[in-house]
């Protein structure tokens, strides 16, 4: 008798989860049930690049990849053009936007950044014979890509001109031909590319930024951000971010404090759909959601 009741008790709880699992993966606000939509360039190593075994790979890839198994979608890239991301992600061509963002006060007036997952900066790359060994001794031409905050840091050096590229790697390729004279890149895109390709570079000192970056998302889709901010939560807390970033780069580059989400996770059994509310670091800082290392 007693076992019919426990049984028909696990039978009524069950019947309880499982609608309301449903109702939560229904409310994601997702283009395609099921399946979470991400924005890439697929060209920027090691943050997203096709590996020898022509998958789609890299930082960026592994992230979003297993956040969204965890959220349990699927995770089906879309290829897309740096300059014209954002311009994407607001016209609802996909869900989340998973090229690495800074995280500005400019672009959160137009989008959702989930919580920063990476931090890292600027620095600028010259000719590895070149006489210089700072960046206030550039004075050359220097390639940056389009649309990027690199623009913006291009102007404070005493750059006689400044190239735009619409792929980071032609600018790459430019400065070795000696078409320009330096460059402004990821400081982890510019230590891994030396490494990898062993082209005649070097970086020069010091960083000309200090920047956390993100994956962006529309404002409207609330339910989608808190689900995929507990999934990176979740993994950090495992040591699952740690080790997959490591195997990449050699270290993990997760910020000591990262910028939250405006809207961070609020987790309830057994759904995550419940009324979000602003992080309190949200309100933290007047000019935004910018942390105090930001230059």
């Amino acid at each position: 008798m007693i076992r019919k009741q426990v049984f028909g008790c696990a039978i009524a709880l069950m019947a309880m989860l499982l609608p309301a699992a449903s109702q939560a993966q229904g409310q994601l606000e997702l283009l395609q049930p099921g399946k979470l939509s991400c924005g890439a360039d697929g060209g920027y190593p090691p943050f997203s690049f096709t590996n020898e075994k022509g998958e789609f790979d890299g930082l960026e890839v592994r992230v979003m990849k297993e956040m969204a198994r965890r959220v349990g979608l699927e995770y089906a890239p879309v290829v897309v053009k740096f300059d014209s991301a954002l311009v994407g992600l607001m016209s609802n061509q996909y869900d989340v936007l998973c090229n690495v963002l800074d995280i500005t006060a400019e672009r959160q007036k137009q989008v959702r950044f989930l919580d920063g997952w990476l931090e890292s900066g600027g620095r600028l790359l010259v000719s590895k014979d070149a006489k210089i060994s700072k960046p206030e001794e550039f004075n050359g031409v220097i390639g940056v890509l389009a649309s990027s905050t690199w623009a913006k840091l291009a102007e404070k050096l005493k750059a006689r001109e400044t190239k735009y590229y619409k792929v980071e790697v032609d600018a790459l390729r430019d400065l070795v031909n000696g078409n320009i004279d330096g460059m402004i890149t990821d400081a982890i895109v510019g230590a891994w590319g030396i490494q990898k390709s062993a082209l005649p570079i070097k970086a020069t000192e010091g960083y000309l930024s200090h920047v956390q970056k993100g994956f962006a998302i529309r404002k409207d889709k609330p339910n989608l951000a808190k689900a995929l901010n507990k999934a990176l939560s979740d993994m950090l807390a495992d040591g699952t971010y740690q080790k997959m970033t490591s195997e990449i780069i050699g270290y993990s580059p997760h910020p000591k404090e990262p910028i939250r989400s405006e809207w961070s996770w609020s987790w309830t059994v057994p759904g995550f759909v419940d009324k979000a509310e602003p992080h309190a670091d949200a309100r933290s800082n007047a000019s935004g959601l910018m942390p105090p290392r930001w230059l």
